[in-house]
């Protein structure tokens, strides 16, 4: 048995979201995106889990008015973490990614199309996304509209026979706003739809069992089968007299499973030079468990949906981060405008507040043991190449 963590927890904190029309910036001009081929290598460690692997992405222009993209994405797995420790052995496994753009650039309006295909030996994910941006009042303000439809197959190793469909459906509305010549404003809604097979199939809750040499034995999870959520952040940027710049970003998330989350973070940039850059940010992350949620159930199939995925526990995370970004505009190598190298480190920190690692040796009672908690670390080298 092999037991897998589906939550996003951890790529997404790798990666940031797998669709490509994620506003997580602030837009400023209705402008193409440069022609560029951008190589990056992430690993995240901590936890018990490994992940890592290399990304590619090559963006080429295609007349004055559009432009196209590939990338290749790969996430190459070494997990021991609390669940799979509790419940099987250690395993390793691979999941790849395509996605493949094209933005259409029509006066002060991109509209842009794309298709994502994420895949491992058991699990299959297709992604269809669009979006539109529109300047108003000579590029002072920007509107952007996005929809995405995600289809997902499920399946479980070592049975040819199980397989199980999730459809999914994001909508976005994006408004920034130049308040400033030094100041922008920015503010994103999302709702997502979630329906079908939404639980991990490797995943177990545990229930109190009186006859269990632990005292507790483990079922399957079972979650409802339909999830809508909606969230709304607001990000704030100030360019500093001193060639420096400073974002603030909240975002307050909630779901009809009973998660109600905050995300507050603070991000600073100093260029030294016309070359060498220095970055760095905090961010604080809390959430509350989902409605069926429970570290330990009082007995078997206690409740019509039973979860006891960590990231649907009550918990709290603080992430500090760093790094430095050397720039070389109009480079001396051949076809090459501008190269950007960079490398960025983050500390994470993560608090269970009723997520119990059964893991913990001392022969604690069920119900008894120490709460969950570790840290990792999260790094990211990547190169740009605008030609």
């Amino acid at each position: 048995m092999v037991v897998t963590d589906r939550s996003g927890l951890f790529p997404a904190l790798v990666k940031g979201l797998a669709c490509a029309m994620a506003f997580s910036q602030i837009a400023t001009a209705a402008t193409l995106p440069q022609d560029n081929v951008d190589v990056l290598y992430h690993r995240y460690e901590g936890g018990g889990m490994v992940i890592d692997g290399p990304s590619v992405l090559v963006r080429k222009s295609a007349g004055p008015q559009v432009s196209v993209s590939g990338q290749y994405y790969v996430d190459m797995v070494s997990a021991a973490s609390v669940d799979v420790v509790a419940l099987a052995s250690e395993y390793t496994e691979e999941r790849t990614e395509y996605t493949f753009g094209v933005d259409y650039l029509h006066e002060d309006s991109i509209l842009s199309l794309g298709y994502t295909n994420s895949s491992e030996n058991d699990y299959e994910a297709n992604t269809v996304y669009f979006s539109a941006s529109q300047e108003f009042f000579g590029g002072m303000s920007t509107v952007t509209l996005g929809y995405a439809r995600g289809q997902d197959e499920v399946g479980v190793r070592g049975n040819e026979s199980f397989s199980e469909d999730a459809d999914r459906q994001n909508y976005q509305l994006g408004l920034s706003q130049v308040m400033t010549r030094n100041s922008l404003l920015g503010v994103d809604l999302e709702v997502v739809t979630d329906e079908g097979y939404l639980e991990n199939p490797y995943r177990r809750n545990r229930y109190i069992d009186p006859d269990a040499e632990r005292g507790f034995r483990y079922q399957p999870e079972r979650y409802p089968e339909t999830r809508a959520s909606f969230s709304v952040a607001t990000r704030a940027l100030y360019y500093l007299p001193y060639r420096a710049s400073i974002r603030g970003e909240f975002r307050y998330f909630s779901d009809s499973w009973g998660i109600d989350a905050q995300t507050f973070e603070l991000a600073y940039v100093h260029a030294l030079n016309p070359r060498w850059t220095l970055e760095g940010r905090a961010r604080y992350y809390v959430q509350d468990e989902a409605d069926f949620y429970s570290d330990l159930y009082a007995f078997e199939n206690s409740q019509t949906h039973l979860a006891r995925d960590k990231e649907m526990s009550a918990f709290s995370g603080t992430t500090l981060g760093g790094g430095v970004v050397y720039e070389w505009k109009q480079t001396s190598l051949p076809g090459v405008q501008r190269l950007q190298a960079s490398l960025l480190v983050d500390w994470l920190d993560f608090s269970y507040d009723n997520f119990r690692d059964v893991t913990a040796s001392g022969g604690f009672l069920p119900g008894e043991e120490p709460l969950y908690s570790f840290d990792a670390f999260v790094t990211r080298a990547s190169l740009i190449l605008e030609y």
